[in-house]
């Protein structure tokens, strides 16, 4: 399915549910600020950072961010995703992951 473009309406929203559970107050308040600069409202951030999105694609790329498997993948697929952007999100994930961040709990 084309269309689908893993730009920062998607990855923003993908950063705050990875590092939700952040306790760097510098951290939160610049992704606050981005994700304000992109027009996202204050409750789109606020399920962003509980693991969700009001938008389905929005929605799978944080949900195969949090648990990248198999399912969710092609899941993520299924909503319009791209293999790239689903390889792209993967990698977003594991570098948070590597950077000590720990993830929520995501979208089922």
């Amino acid at each position: 399915m084309t269309g689908f473009k893993l730009d920062e309406r998607i990855r923003l929203p993908v950063e705050l549910a990875l590092t939700a559970t952040s306790n760097d107050p510098l951290l939160l308040r610049k992704q606050e600020e981005s994700a304000r600069a992109i027009g996202m409202t204050g409750a789109e951030i606020d399920v962003a950072r509980r693991g969700f999105s009001f938008d389905v694609k929005t929605s799978m790329a944080i949900a195969l961010a949090l648990a990248v498997c198999e399912e969710n993948r092609q899941r993520a697929l299924r909503t319009g995703l791209c293999a790239r952007s689903c390889a792209e999100i993967e990698k977003m994930a594991a570098a948070f992951r590597q950077s000590g961040s720990r993830p929520t709990a995501g979208f089922t």
